[in-house]
């Protein structure tokens, strides 16, 4: 049993990251998972790469996202914005670092959970889990008990019970939720580099397997320095707004 930190969309955000590993480093956290877009949008993705593979190298799961996967396959959709920061972004990594991304997996599972950057149904098309609809589909085709993903932006959470109905929880932020065996659950993690809700500070979660409860966090990092970076490399100014605003 253990005491797993969800990291996701990091998104060459080196503020926020280290923000975050800061903070997880005092709850007593056994293992980091991270799923996907360690890279897209931000400033520093040699910095937030090379971080990604000496975590991996530690012990950490990563998987792909598909900001990572365009770093290598320049037919993945994006929208303008998008396309102009992965463009940006692609040639300030190293092969070793390019090579990271490209040969992370899509899924990750480990006893009963299942780490994935977005929907477990079908996880290289990257549908976004937004609501019960949307979340339905990864609890018919998996069978693990807990689901996490990302690529949202935004935190969420589902569950699933013993007749197939898929129902919307609250999330209290910073609290720990029990999640009732009875129910099956999807835990979409909230942004540590990009947060798109409203709430501007770094995003991120802790499940505890012996007590089986999630625990979505907050954390405040210097986003004002990461915006200045993100207008000094010339990137669209729509990333550094979404930085001050989380919107």
């Amino acid at each position: 049993m253990a005491r797993l930190a969800i990291l996701t969309d990091i998104h060459g955000n080196r503020e926020a990251f280290q923000a975050v590993l800061d903070d997880l480093h005092q709850r007593a956290v056994d293992r980091i998972v991270l799923l996907g877009d360690i890279v897209g949008y931000g400033p520093d993705p040699e910095w937030c790469a090379n971080k990604a593979m000496a975590l991996h190298a530690s012990g950490a799961l990563v998987v792909k996202g598909n900001h990572d996967a365009a770093i290598e396959k320049i037919d993945v959709t994006m929208n303008a914005v998008a396309r102009t920061a992965i463009d940006w972004t692609r040639p300030r990594l190293g092969r070793a670092e390019q090579a990271f991304l490209n040969q992370m997996p899509l899924t990750e599972a480990v006893d009963d959970l299942l780490f994935v950057h977005a929907s477990a149904n079908d996880p290289g098309d990257w549908i976004y889990v937004t609501s019960e609809r949307s979340a339905m589909p990864g609890f018919r085709v998996s069978k693990a008990r807990v689901i996490f993903c990302g690529h949202v932006h935004v935190p969420g959470l589902y569950s699933c019970d013993g007749s197939g109905r898929v129902q919307e929880q609250r999330i209290p932020m910073g609290m720990p939720l029990p999640l009732i065996r009875s129910r099956r659950w999807l835990c979409v993690v909230g942004s540590v580099g990009q947060p798109r809700d409203g709430v501007p500070d770094a995003g991120y979660a802790i499940f505890d397997t012996a007590t089986n409860e999630m625990t979505y966090r907050r954390v405040a990092y210097d986003r004002a320095a990461t915006a200045a970076k993100v207008r000094a490399a010339g990137l669209p100014e729509p990333l550094a707004l979404r930085l001050l605003k989380g919107s």
